[in-house]
């Protein structure tokens, strides 16, 4: 009777719980939106017990679509958003609400600690550039503005580690997000190294125990069966950051030569496999380096602020213009148009830089400033034109961050919305000149947990089996690249980097023209 996994992917605007079948199969998937404050100080922070309370309703939903779904499940995993502090005391109860990943107020203790020496030795440790994002930048802000939170508190958790705390009653994270914070992604153990670096060794005590959830289950509490509807004593994984499994369930791991996966949706996520001796630190110190849940193997990652952000921009402008004549009209109406645009626009006329987010870049390099902006516009380009470069844009940056990482890789699956799209998937794969495939899989990131699960009772060996059942048969067949169209982009692609380098001057001379506009205004 127990033929059932449920993944849970609590992300930061909505909580799922999906079940699955053993085979991999989706059965049926349960959603309850979640939200977050957002204050004129940077802070970006969520309700511990809010969260929780959401994760329960997800749950119980799924109970009422899926027959005897209590006693079918043979375990449960689940994964969340990634980095953040979410702080809990020696009861157990939460430290104030939760810091989450979008929170920017450690900007200025992450320039104070990305200017010191020690800085490249804890990246090299980590593999991972530091970040307002992560828990040991916000950490070492707390210590230093609000050490009154971190005085408060037990133990320091992420969103799923919290979760993980309500289903089971144990305080534990897992080695993806306790390796590129605080330790050492060759052992996938803590660093006091890092520690150090980070400013924050009287506070250590504050890290719970990492698990792999591939091999270590605990049971749910009588408490929490009473509150999702589940049985006590199901078997609770706990799986890796978000990030690490919709890569899994995306299918970043498994075949032959080098794979990546990119997630190209509002923001830009691309991985790839590697094992550990395969790693290539760059010399900015940026992206991050997080365990998969197979041994000696990690996945590289770099992420764009922006991606289809960028297509919204640019479709936004017409709709706009329409709108002024009269034409009530949104930039969904236009998205069909895309392709046609492409077809009738001339390719690697134009450079694009998408840094469209108004929080500048992350990836491959780290520039709060950076705008972006079209270069090689003439009188006979027209707004098709535009468009084209825009896409182009995507893909230089996609390729930007892999060539960060140590090369081109040799095939690319592709999740995300833009995969949806014929002429996108042509831009990305000649802008890599890789051939590119598509996952059918919905929910990959609950489905990566799951995998998880299914691996730690036993359905499978090994997490290669399970790949070759879960993964493989979802991934649509190749879709080779245009070697006419591959070419013309390893011509952009020198333009469209070296612009980016000169353009730092300029964008630090329009952030100081910006702010003294601003404060013009206020006075």
């Amino acid at each position: 009777m127990r033929d059932v996994i449920i993944g849970i992917d609590a992300g930061t605007s909505v909580i799922k719980a999906v079940a699955f079948d053993l085979a991999g199969r989706q059965i049926s998937s349960s959603s309850v939106p979640n939200s977050y404050l957002s204050g004129s100080d940077g802070s970006a922070t969520q309700p511990l017990d809010r969260t929780w309370a959401d994760c329960t309703r997800a749950l119980r939903g799924l109970g009422e679509q899926v027959t005897d779904l209590a006693r079918r499940t043979a375990a449960v995993a689940l994964t969340a958003q990634g980095d953040g502090t979410w702080l809990v005391d020696r009861d157990n109860r939460p430290v104030g609400d939760a810091w989450l990943w979008l929170d920017a107020r450690a900007a200025p203790t992450v320039d104070v600690l990305a200017a010191k020496t020690e800085n490249r030795a804890r990246f090299e440790l980590t593999g991972t550039g530091l970040n307002t994002c992560q828990q040991g930048a916000q950490m070492a802000h707390m210590d230093r503005f609000f050490p009154e939170l971190l005085d408060s508190a037990d133990v320091a958790l992420h969103c799923k580690d919290w979760l993980y705390l309500n289903l089971t009653d144990v305080r534990a994270t897992d080695p993806s997000e306790a390796n590129f914070t605080f330790g050492n992604f060759r052992t996938r153990g803590y660093e006091d190294q890092v520690f150090d670096a980070l400013g924050l060794g009287h506070r250590r005590h504050l890290l719970p125990e990492i698990i792999e959830g591939t091999q270590t289950l605990n049971p749910l509490t009588a408490t929490a069966a009473k509150q999702t509807g589940l049985l006590e004593g199901t078997p609770v994984c706990l799986g890796y950051v978000d990030m690490v499994m919709t890569a899994l369930g995306a299918g970043v791991y498994g075949g032959t030569g080098d794979t990546a996966c990119s997630i190209v949706g509002s923001t830009g996520v691309h991985m790839r496999a590697t094992n550990i001796a395969g790693v290539h630190l760059n010399a900015e110190g940026t992206g991050y380096v997080m365990a998969l849940p197979v041994p000696n193997t990690v996945v590289q990652a770099q992420t764009n602020m922006a991606a289809t952000l960028n297509l919204d921009w640019v479709l936004s402008l017409g709709t706009d213009l329409l709108r002024e004549m009269g034409q009530e009209i949104t930039p969904r109406d236009l998205m069909g148009r895309i392709e046609g645009w492409l077809e009738k626009s001339t390719p690697g006329q134009i450079a694009y830089h998408p840094y469209i987010s108004e929080a500048g870049e992350r990836g491959p390099f780290v520039n709060a400033q950076a705008r972006a902006g079209f270069i090689g516009l003439s009188a006979s380009h027209r707004y098709p034109d535009l468009v084209r470069a825009v896409v182009e844009g995507l893909g230089m940056a996609m390729r930007d961050c892999y060539a960060a990482m140590g090369g081109l890789p040799s095939e690319l699956r592709l999740s995300g919305g833009a995969a949806r799209s014929r002429g996108l998937r042509a831009v990305l794969s000649a802008a890599i000149n890789a051939p590119v495939r598509v996952s059918d899989r919905e929910e990959a990131g609950a489905a990566g947990a799951a995998m998880m699960a299914a691996v730690a009772i036993g359905a499978y060996p090994d997490m290669n089996a399970c790949v070759g059942e879960w993964v493989t048969p979802l991934l649509a067949a190749p879709e080779t690249p245009n070697a006419e169209l591959a070419a013309t982009y390893d011509r952009l692609f020198p333009a469209f980097q070296s612009a980016r380098h000169a353009l730092v001057p300029a964008w630090t001379r329009l952030a100081a023209a910006r702010d003294a506009t601003l404060q013009r205004k206020k006075t």
